[in-house]
């Protein structure tokens, strides 16, 4: 028999995981109220995927079952298509934000190394003022540090 993790150390590594659940109390499901250690409100995954089970295996009503694993309808139908799409993965969290440097495109690289072969001696801050004025770009100074660290590294090529 497998000794059970101490709680502490799951709820770190759901938090290193991005699976912690940020509102277990929100979790009004009997399965996991009743006291039963493998249903562990506080783990996201197993929520969503205990919410999507009662509804596709079970027959019960989104409408009834949303609510109870603490989520709302749309929230249900996003959690079901991304589990169609990606599998379990699919209901780990997303990080929020952009996922790439999306105001940093070619062109406004290019007119960054441009200024830079002009005056080599420029600074990142200087560079985004040239953003702001010429452009109507606004962009941190160390955005641009990295924009133009990854285009260098990509000019490069692969290692041998």
């Amino acid at each position: 028999m497998v000794p059970p993790i101490p709680r502490d150390d799951k709820l770190a590594a759901l938090r290193s995981h991005h699976a912690a659940n940020p509102h277990p109390d929100a979790v009004s499901d009997p399965a996991f109220t009743a006291g039963d250690p493998f249903f562990d409100a506080r783990d996201i995954v197993q929520v969503k995927y205990e919410m999507l089970r009662r509804v596709h295996q079970e027959g019960q009503s989104v409408s009834r079952v949303a609510p109870a694993f603490g989520f709302s309808r749309p929230t249900f139908y996003q959690a079901q298509a991304l589990f169609v799409l990606h599998g379990l993965p699919g209901l780990l969290p997303q990080r929020p934000g952009p996922k790439r440097a999306h105001k940093l495109d070619e062109p406004v690289i290019a007119f960054l190394q441009q200024v830079l072969a002009d005056d080599p001696s420029i600074r990142a801050d200087t560079l985004a003022q040239l953003l702001r004025d010429q452009v109507g770009l606004f962009v941190h100074p160390r955005s641009i540090e990295r924009a133009l660290a990854r285009d260098a590294k990509k000019r490069q090529g692969p290692h041998p």
